[in-house]
């Protein structure tokens, strides 16, 4: 087994009982990865269906992978992808996000590329803020992600107004206009209607005033997300001055874009932000003053003059054994200090003894990197069956980029790997 080398890794899927793994490159092929290392052929290759740049990795491409909770016995799993505008697609948006299922082979190596059936598409007006991961919940449902839109700062192009007049737009505060700035919960076993899927009767939506398919909202990007039990952690990538990681719950609003983070926002000058703003959405059907919740962890840009992040990304809360100092702690990471070059950040967070306080976080050293760094740019994480932790990497911006997966171990003390 000798594949053809990653590119840009975005998300790494194991099913129980299943020996393989299957890691997501953004360029559109997913690859499996046995004992002997990545398979020959793509599980699946959809370059055809994208739209993306060729020069450049923007935001846009195969960004995520679900395998069914049955997917040893039903073979099906599902993708989220970027596919050029289609005939339902408002005239000047960029694309269309498209949810689709797949079936794989008997033997699991390879998939029924003209299996596909979509499940949702989503017209995008801009190129960027896609998320794109996907995961089913303990509870069987599908959970999606979607961004706010893209552009900048939830304004512009494709951009509702929303209740909060001081900042044009709001995509994150709108529930009935569109779906996106959300997180979808979907029930892809079941269609009702002219949909390709149900939706969950316990939806906190369903029956009243917004979309049916909300779990929650008032996000910017949510990148990468992940379940520990029954704990939903969401990475919301910021828009110039925070990162943030939410624990998610059923009908919470997470404050895009009245806030970044736990700070006010200001649309027209994110730079400058607002000395106030509201800590509640305003009191009308479907929001009834409902209050924002604040981030579980956030960090700034910048800090004493220094770069510190620019792009949060997603982890998992570790279950394994090999770091034993990090058992329960939130493990993710920041995509890189500088744009220009790859350096990425491992970081780890601790569960506070009071509900309402923030995780305190630190930074993980990479051993034999240059001055404990990983010299890489950070795209995702992966845990493996036994709760073992993978870091997705690139060394490079480019379609062409070197990209690796690296299994998280302990060389020494507790806050290297």
């Amino acid at each position: 087994m000798a594949g053809e080398p990653l590119t840009q890794p975005v998300g790494f899927e194991t099913a129980d009982g299943v020996g393989y793994r299957y890691i997501v490159d953004q360029i559109g092929r997913v690859h499996v990865l046995g004992g002997n290392g990545i398979a020959d052929e793509p599980f699946l290759d959809v370059r055809d269906r994208l739209k993306m740049r060729t020069d450049f990795m923007d935001e846009r491409g195969l960004l995520g992978l679900a395998l069914h909770p049955d997917f040893r016995t039903n073979r099906r799993f599902y993708v989220r992808y970027s596919a050029p505008p289609g005939k339902s697609t408002p005239r000047n948006f960029d694309h269309t996000a498209v949810l689709s299922e797949f079936r794989a082979s008997d033997d699991l190596l390879s998939a029924d590329s003209g299996s596909e059936r979509r499940i949702l598409a989503v017209p995008e007006p801009q190129a960027n803020h896609n998320a794109g991961d996907i995961a089913f919940g303990p509870d069987g449902y599908l959970y999606v992600p979607l961004g706010d839109g893209g552009g900048a700062s939830d304004t512009g192009r494709g951009h509702v107004s929303d209740w909060y007049s001081r900042n044009r737009g709001g995509n994150g505060q709108d529930v009935t206009r569109n779906l996106l700035g959300s997180i979808l919960r979907l029930d892809v076993d079941d269609r009702e209607g002219n949909k390709s899927y149900a939706v969950p009767d316990d939806n906190p939506l369903v029956g009243g005033e917004g979309s049916d398919e909300l779990w929650a909202w008032g996000l910017c990007n949510p990148w990468r997300l992940s379940f520990s039990g029954g704990e939903l952690f969401v990475a919301d990538v910021g828009q110039r001055r925070f990162e943030e990681v939410n624990l998610v719950e059923a009908g919470d609003n997470y404050g895009w874009n009245v806030r970044e983070g736990r700070h006010c926002f200001n649309a027209g000058s994110p730079q400058h932000p607002r000395k106030n703003c509201p800590s509640s959405a305003t009191a009308k059907p479907p929001y009834d003053g409902q209050q924002f919740t604040d981030p579980i962890i956030e960090y700034p840009h910048k800090k004493g003059g220094q770069a510190v992040g620019l792009a949060v990304i997603g982890g998992n809360v570790y279950d394994g054994t090999a770091l034993q100092n990090r058992a329960g702690d939130y493990i993710f990471g920041d995509w890189s200090r500088s744009f220009r070059s790859p350096r990425g950040r491992l970081f780890y967070a601790n569960r506070p003894n009071v509900s309402d306080e923030q995780w305190s976080m630190r930074e993980f050293r990479v051993s034999g990197g240059k001055n404990g760094e990983l010299g890489h740019y950070v795209l995702a994480f992966g845990r493996g069956t036994a709760g073992e932790l993978y870091v997705l990497t690139s060394e490079t911006n480019s379609v062409a980029g070197n990209g690796a997966v690296y299994k998280l171990v302990p060389p020494g003390d507790g806050d290297t790997v």
